[in-house]
């Protein structure tokens, strides 16, 4: 028993480290995107970079194989040289940006990015840089660094930002610029602070832990890609199809798609800080997992469902944060905030795969799951307009997380509660009904939003007494 309690005492530690220690870099990159709708003139500029911010994200997992995923999965293994693994992952990054450099002439066939090519190269390299120190320090538990390192990000983010698009007035590239220096200082915060240049050592190149950590991270690339094609290529797929619509440019909806994404941040921020403990805590707890599991899931989806009603009930009124024109953004959000819940349950089972070194697990059920985007993008956009992009990446997502839930069966039986789960997703499909086809919304979507609150009350407030409650025992810190 007190070993039980021990694991949920840890998680909730971890939990509320990463929570009040990045409340600063959070809150302060849930705002950027407001500012960006002045500081880059108007949706097509804005569109224009979120279209080559989502193609740098298309190329990371590429030219790094994938290989922050090994990086954690094998840096916590307490009987892996850590030096190797450090050393490993720098080996696979240059030699995938090699690559890279060598494929530029079918990178200048992406759209936009012919343009752009020195700041999409920058951004590429400084990110898997940047991920693989974070990924390393995260393997040794240095958990109070990595919040650091979200504050200085952020921070730095918005300080490039200002000098590069509010002084400089760069525009698109000006927002590439930015990033990429972002990353390369927090690159070469977490290289010092976090002792990484220790382990700089070319002799510890393992070639049979290279290989392993291949096998295990290789299939992460086509599910990284997959999981881009459900999130991503929407901007991709409107940008071509939505030429014209409504008399305006495809460079425009992709502006207001993305300005859509501002609220559903809540989201991912929330699954963001919860991962970052839980991915410790799934790796490392042994004992009771399926009941470790259930418990857990059931506790985070409760949060994630009430959050989503509160993100819905208030999306009109917080869209007026942006400029004027982006106003008509607030449209893509319901169905946005569905899919970013979906998003991190998804990662939640994920976590499975991770624990069982099954990443095919993952790579199979995000490729189905494309595939159905590809065509519901299809034919939702000849439906509805831009607008269509949007409950087809939430299908999508769902058949992402059924075939999970079915798949790791075989690994770890988590109880789903299914019946609590359909009654959760009825209420707040017909809380966006309302949203979106009542004049008069605002009350019923309110009483909406307060039974979803009700139906998930106990979850809810049994995480709030474990992560108040365990505020001043969060366990020591422990360098690998």
């Amino acid at each position: 028993m007190a070993s039980t309690q021990k694991k949920y005492a840890t998680l909730a530690s971890n939990t509320l480290l990463f929570a009040i220690s990045n409340f600063s870099s959070k809150l302060l990159s849930f705002f950027i995107r407001p500012y960006l709708s002045y500081a880059l003139d108007s949706p097509d500029v804005m569109g224009v970079s979120s279209l080559m911010q989502q193609a740098t994200n298309l190329l990371i997992p590429v030219v790094s194989l994938g290989v922050a995923y090994a990086v954690i999965r094998f840096g916590l293994d307490k009987a892996v040289e850590k030096a190797s693994v450090f050393v490993n992952g720098a080996a696979t990054i240059l030699a995938g940006f090699a690559l890279l450099l060598a494929a530029m002439p079918l990178v200048r066939l992406i759209p936009n990015a012919a343009g752009y090519l020195p700041w999409l190269y920058l951004c590429v390299l400084a990110s898997c840089l940047r991920t693989l120190c974070t990924q390393f320090i995260r393997a040794r538990m240095l958990n109070r660094l990595v919040a650091v390192d979200g504050v200085l990000t952020t921070l730095a983010l918005l300080v490039y930002y200002l000098v590069f698009l509010s002084w400089l007035g760069l525009g698109a590239t000006g927002f590439l610029l930015a990033n990429a220096c972002a990353d390369l200082t927090s690159m070469a915060f977490v290289f010092c602070a976090g002792g990484c240049w220790r382990y700089c050592k070319p002799r510890a190149f393992d070639r049979h832990l290279w290989a392993d950590m291949l096998r295990y991270c290789l299939p992460m690339i086509p599910a990284s890609i997959s999981f881009w094609v459900i999130n991503a290529s929407d901007m991709f797929f409107v940008q071509a199809m939505c030429e014209g619509y409504g008399g305006r440019s495809g460079n425009y909806w992709v502006g207001l798609l993305s300005a859509g994404y501002f609220l559903p941040q809540v989201i991912t921020i929330m699954g963001s800080i919860f991962y970052e403990a839980w991915q410790l805590s799934a790796v490392t707890e042994e004992q009771d997992r399926e009941a470790f599991f259930s418990k857990i899931f059931r506790v985070y989806a409760s949060g994630m469902f009430c959050c989503v009603a509160g993100v819905v009930l208030f999306c009109r009124p917080m869209m007026h944060l942006f400029k004027a024109e982006y106003y008509g953004g607030w449209t893509f959000v319901p169905f946005l905030t569905l899919c970013s819940m979906c998003t991190c349950l998804n990662q939640f089972l994920n976590s499975v795969y991770v624990v069982y070194k099954r990443s095919s697990g993952s790579f199979y059920t995000m490729l189905a799951g494309a595939v159905l985007n590809i065509a519901l993008n299809w034919a939702f956009i000849r439906l509805w307009g831009p607008w269509g992009v949007t409950p087809a990446s939430f299908i999508s997502l769902l058949l992402v997380f059924l075939l999970r839930a079915v798949s790791t069966r075989g690994l770890l039986r988590i109880d789903f509660h299914p019946g609590w789960l359909a009654l959760n997703l009825a209420l707040v499909l017909g809380e966006i009904w309302c949203l979106m086809n009542l004049q008069n919304w605002v009350l019923p979507v309110a009483a909406l939003t307060a039974v979803v609150c009700a139906v998930n009350f106990r979850e809810v407030y049994s995480l709030l007494q474990k992560l108040l409650g365990r505020f001043l025992r969060r366990p020591a810190q422990k360098e690998g």
